[in-house]
């Protein structure tokens, strides 16, 4: 019994050790995608708060 949870154990930090990288990689390329459309939202906003404060003057 020992020995399964051993090898089960092993085989699991093998696993996560070889796709962290890639895992990781693939959070900071949602991240930034994440980021420009938050951007471009509050410029968007911005903008059309704006574009109704000269509007009314």
């Amino acid at each position: 019994m020992k020995d399964k949870i051993t090898r089960i154990v092993m085989l699991l930090i093998i696993l996560i050790s070889v796709t962290s990288c890639s895992i990781v990689k693939g959070i900071f390329e949602a991240g930034v995608g994440v980021g420009v459309f938050i951007v471009v939202i509050i410029v968007a906003v911005i903008a059309f708060v704006i574009s109704k404060i000269i509007g009314k003057k």
